[in-house]
């Protein structure tokens, strides 16, 4: 699906399909992680099972006030103890299918929020 921004200086998701996803004109093919302030940079573990407090600990770094997390072709939620971290530092978690959470990103990043997607490939089951 193709997606089209608005007036804004954050990355933008341009498209995703299935095994990738674009970010302001670059394909990416794994996991990834959109910052609304800082870009992106990819997320080492493309499956939902191999998902640690660890790599949710490690968004931590970019100060979010929310963090959505795209689970792959279907929604499928994270153990809470794999949130645990961003939970106790007072960050909001929604999670979703990773379609549906590039385009939330987009609206609030738009929106001037500081908003983290972190993104399994929308073909990831």
């Amino acid at each position: 699906m193709k997606l089209q921004p608005d007036q804004f200086n954050a990355p933008f998701i341009n498209a995703y399909e299935a095994g990738w996803i674009e970010v302001s004109g670059q394909k990416y093919t794994g996991g990834l992680v959109v910052h609304s302030e800082s870009g992106c940079s990819p997320w080492p573990e493309v499956r939902f099972e191999n998902l640690q407090a660890d790599h949710f600990a490690q968004l931590l770094v970019h100060r979010p006030e929310l963090v959505i997390f795209g689970s792959g072709l279907k929604l499928r939620f994270p153990s809470p103890a794999w949130l645990a971290p961003l939970i106790q530092a007072g960050i909001g978690v929604e999670t979703m299918d990773t379609a549906a959470a590039c385009r939330t990103y987009n609206v609030l990043a738009s929106e001037g929020r500081r908003v983290v997607a972190a993104l399994l490939p929308p073909g990831a089951a």
